[in-house]
């Protein structure tokens, strides 16, 4: 295959000449990412025209050795499934599990007169189209199709307006595979050898994970600092009402300090006043009967525009905020949205609305709302975006003429209904009138019995007309704070010198808190200020760095594991570069540069992985490339002090050490005061459940009282041994500790239900290690009944059949009768009464089911009575939440296996498979970070290394195979031969001098 910009120029365009022209006539295959999609352009092409799916991507590099054909084994970078000696030509693969679509494909295109390519836009819909057309290798003309929103007015307009395929495009999307692939393969073994096996670096994946770890170090650093104020309600003495709240801010001409005018120390950061509790309530005391009046009163009309139409990053935000979406849950279902027609491309950087879509969103407006409602010009939002060759429109609705979420209401599932009617929501008001009103800040002064001369302020908004708050209010986050848009607070109408009374003077205390956690919404976009990824990453990433265990959720927050600690500290330590904030943003500004066509690829990646002059002062490139940087110094890398995370230091001055153990945390400090890093160490078990920042002296001088030695119960009468009570990975267990050189392994015993460690006694663990117990012989078939108590449960085991019992005291009660009763029956997964919920939590809004949380054999778990979804890591019972809960069932209903595919061939526009969505651009950040959404496969007569005079595909019927650069491909074509430069392209496995031609066509850098 081609191995880059100029090879594809030689191989592809020959193959894609015609795609600036309409078609002619006869019959067109239509390939597209998604069956859903497929479907529904399918219903807007006439009968002339065949829509098939490719389901994602069809072509991957290979994800591991087993993968590599045979033919490349022995190269030096097979393990890298790039050849970095040879311009950085990938190899690619045909998955096993997309052999069957491409040969479908093939035999679609057999009877095809023309192909069209209708993939994404971006650079990834624009990588697929390349890889089907290489893979596919047609002999008829090929049209690249493109459109942003599936409506028959887009599709007609796209098919009959084709454009040539975008190489630049291309080009991009492939560097960044390559780079994560460098990045991924080169980091990650570092990782596996100094801190834990199967870890996993990425090029944003580990910037992301920065980013929350430092957070977590901010709030384990901070100190709280105590103040104090006092809250008064003041009244106009002729008004009845109910008064108006203000705040005292100034004594004697000195500002009061407020929690802004402290640092993290706990610290005053400049000149304030700091009340104590005493003095607070003696100034309440004394200004209890003082005269107060009003010593300014300033008053300023309010005016706050409309937000912009939502583009990726800002929908995953305010769905996080609003409707308490995961930024994948959005993104899928917003792909869903727009592959059935709802609304445009959910993937973009732009917030510009068409002209049509202006005068769509203005009409609906006036009918709505009223002429008074709408702007007095079209609006139009214009930012910098970073690729304008992925700059599409805004997010909207789809169409010439909008339809409202209760016109779609019957057509779309929860999800989708709650995502369009925020989407609609938004495009149109960004097309309505400014907010109007007026704020008034007012201070109030008095004397207080003991002379001091006292200030307080009120502030109030007053909103004389809404505009677009009408139609749309944009959510706080709610960890950060704020007020929203459309909140309003009245002040009564008060002019300089009025008296006035205080009914109420409440001294306050207040204590500074630590930064916020990241919300999935706050990452987001925190990643978009730092310009680190791209928005149609960011769902991925999020995803990816939760799934390897780096961050895990306590409610919407997201908290980092230890393990996140010790390979960010690591990186940091050893790799800066690779986990810069700056750095990395201007990796994807010299990313973008590829796209445009203003930077050449093959000398950039060469630059990148050996050193050159590429990228800004002090790159990674021009300080001597990723492999330099990699490979120098790592055996000096301390494995026990990077594994080391110090906390504090206890009473003695001991420090305490969070260690990262191949087996997980653990707390560790000197046994003794005089020791310092030598010696012996007391350790202690580290709950999964605590965050970091939670873990104080308090707390680890409790997990220091309860020793990874476990709790001694005392002594087994019978044989003599030691009997302790202990905390291990997979619950509490009682055991006995063996005399020294004993062989042999020591009983143990998981607690029941209704024990824990700091009550099981002697008696108790002498019965648990006593199991399994012998119920007797079962004189039908011989053999002999146990009760045994296992990890989901107490159950019967007879030979190799299971039964489960009702309770744990069934286990030393139960007798052989009635076990054999028991096998007499049914084998049924069900057959126990059903277990009362653990909590109720109330109606699902959107279906109306009740949401419950029952205890499984696998752990807690939320339902629905259809969908149930596992309690995640920091989800408990007692304090999960109604919406986290939605948020649970939702997901894992979204997940829902899809149904196996039968052996009949799928019918055109309906094939089975996954969509493109969920796999964009799989972060830059995984050890392996895949762009398609499927693995690869080894499949060596379909793969190919991505050169010129290499082919991984055939046309139907062809046998191919992989041979080096530049030498000959012969194939013997279904349908006989074509040939190559022609219009309509080339067969897989062109001539000797075709591929000559292509080898020829190769400049060096």
């Amino acid at each position: 295959m081609a191995g880059s910009t100029r090879t594809k120029k030689g191989s592809a365009e020959g193959r894609a000449s015609q795609t600036s022209t309409g078609g002619s006539g006869g019959r067109r295959l239509v390939i597209v990412e998604s069956p859903a999609k497929a479907r529904k352009i399918a219903s807007f092409l006439g009968s002339g025209y065949q829509v098939e799916s490719s389901r994602g991507h069809i072509r991957d590099l290979p994800r591991g050795a087993a993968d590599i054909p045979a033919a490349y084994k022995g190269h030096s970078w097979a393990r890298l499934g790039v050849d970095v000696e040879n311009d950085f030509e990938p190899l690619y693969l045909v998955t096993d599990e997309k052999q069957d679509t491409v040969d479908e494909l093939r035999e679609a295109l057999s009877g095809a007169d023309e192909l069209y390519l209708a993939t994404d836009g971006d650079r990834e819909g624009e990588a697929i189209a390349w890889h089907l057309l290489e893979t596919l290798q047609p002999s008829v003309p090929v049209r690249r199709m493109v459109f942003h929103e599936i409506t028959e007015s887009a599709i007609q307009a796209a098919a009959a307006n084709p454009r040539e395929l975008d190489h630049d495009l291309v080009d991009a999307q492939e560097t960044r595979r390559i780079l994560d692939r460098l990045y991924g393969y080169e980091v990650s073994p570092v990782l596996w050898k100094k801190v834990m096996p199967k870890l996993s670096a990425g090029r944003v994946q580990s910037v992301a994970t920065r980013i929350v770890v430092q957070r977590e170090r901010e709030r384990i650093r901070f100190v709280p600092a105590s103040y104090w104020d006092i809250a008064a309600t003041l009244r106009v003495p002729e008004d009845q009402g109910s008064g108006f709240g203000a705040r005292l801010v100034s004594v004697d001409g000195a500002k009061l300090a407020t929690g802004r005018d402290f640092g993290p120390d706990g610290q005053l950061t400049g000149e304030a006043l700091v009340l104590d509790e005493q003095r607070a309530r003696s100034l309440a005391a004394g200004l209890d009967t003082a005269d107060l009046n009003v010593s300014s009163v300033e008053e300023k009309p309010y005016t706050r525009k409309p937000y912009a139409p939502f583009m990726t990053s800002t929908l995953q935000q305010e769905a996080g905020r609003k409707l308490r979406f995961s930024a994948d849950r959005t993104m899928r279902t917003a792909q869903r949205l727009y592959e059935n027609g709802y609304i445009t491309y959910m993937r973009t950087d732009s917030t510009t609305l068409s002209e049509t879509a202006i005068s769509a969103a203005r009409q609906q407006a006036v009918e709505l709302y009223g002429d008074s409602y709408i702007s007095g010009q079209a609006r139009q939002y214009t930012r910098k975006v970073k690729n304008a060759q992925e700059a599409h429109e805004a997010i909207r609705p789809a169409g010439e003429n909008f339809r409202t979420p209760k016109d779609v209401g019957s057509e779309l599932d929860a999800d989708g209904y709650k995502l369009y009617e925020l989407i609609w929501q938004r495009t149109i008001a960004s097309q309505m009138a400014d907010a109007k009103g007026t704020t008034m800040s007012v201070r109030v002064s008095g004397t207080a019995e003991t002379g001091e001369e006292c200030v307080f302020a009120a502030s109030g908004r007053t909103i004389t007309f809404p505009g677009f708050l009408k139609a749309y209010v944009e959510s706080v986050d709610s960890e950060a704070g704020g007020v929203a848009d459309d909140a309003e607070s009245r002040l009564p109408r008060l002019v300089e010198g009025q008296h006035l009374r205080a009914g109420e003077l409440e001294p306050d205390e207040h204590s500074t808190n630590p930064p916020a956690r990241y919300t999935e919404a706050s990452l987001v976009k925190a990643l978009e200020d730092l310009g680190i990824g791209r928005p149609s990453t960011y769902a991925s990433i999020i995803s990816t760095i939760q799934e390897r265990g780096y961050v895990w959720r306590k409610g919407s927050a997201l908290v980092p594991s230890w393990i996140a600690f010790a390979v960010i500290g690591l990186l940091e330590q050893h790799f800066g570069r690779l986990v810069d904030y700056d750095f990395t943003a201007a990796l994807e500004d010299e990313l973008d540069r590829i796209a445009e066509g203003a930077q050449q690829r093959t000398r950039w990646l060469h630059g990148f992985y050996f050193g050159g002059e590429v990228g800004p002062q002090d790159s990674i490139g021009r300080a001597g490339g990723l492999k330099k940087l990699v490979g120098s110094g790592v055996e000096d890398i301390d494995a026990r002090q990077v594994n080391s995370i110090p906390m504090f230091s206890d009473d003695e001055g001991r420090t305490v050490y969070v260690r990262v153990g191949r087996y997980g945390p653990y707390l560790e400090r000197p046994a003794h005061a005089t020791e310092n890093g030598g010696g012996e160490s007391q350790r202690a078990n580290l709950p999964d459940s605590l965050a970091p920042d939670e873990l104080t002296p308090q707390i680890a001088e409790k997990l220091f009282a309860t020793p990874m030695e476990g709790r001694t119960l005392g002594t087994d009468p019978d044989s003599g041994n030691e009997v302790v009570a202990k905390d291990g990975r997979f619950g509490p267990y009682v055991t006995e500790v063996l005399p020294e050189g004993t062989k042999g392994k020591p009983r143990t015993g998981s607690l029941f239900k209704s024990m824990s460690l700091d009550t099981v006694t002697l008696e108790d663990a002498l019965r648990l290690l006593s199991l399994p117990r012998t119920v007797g012989t079962d004189p039908d078939t011989g053999e002999e009944i146990t009760a045994q108590n296992g990890r989901y449960g107490p159950y019967l085991k007879r030979g190799s059949d299971s039964r489960s019992l009702d309770n744990e005291e069934q286990i030393f009660t139960v007798t052989l009768e009635e076990a054999r009763r028991i096998y007499e029956q049914p084998k049924q997964r069900a057959r126990r009464a059903a277990a009362p919920p653990l909590r109720e939590l109330g109606e699902e809004p959107d279906t109306g089911k009740n949401l419950i949380v029952k205890d499984g054999r696998f752990g807690p778990y939320v339902t629905d009575g259809e969908t149930n979804a596992s309690l995640r890591k920091g989800d408990t019972v007692e304090e999960l939440s109604k919406d986290r809960a939605i948020e649970l069932v939702a997901e894992r209903r979204a997940k829902a296996p899809a149904k196996k595919k039968g052996t009949k061939k799928a019918k055109s526009t309906s094939s089975a498979g996954g969509a493109k969505s969920g796999a964009k651009a799989k972060d830059g950040g995984s050890a392996d970070s895949s762009s398609g959404t499927n693995g690869t496969g080894s499949s060596t007569g379909s793969s190919g290394k991505k050169s010129s005079g290499k082919s991984s595909g055939s046309s139907s019927g062809t046998k191919s195979s992989t041979t080096k650069s530049g030498t000959s491909k012969s194939s013997s074509t279904k349908g006989g031969t074509s040939k190559n430069g022609t219009n309509g392209g080339s067969t897989a496995g062109s001539t000797g001098n075709g591929g000559k031609q292509r080898a020829a066509s190769r400049s060096k850098s």
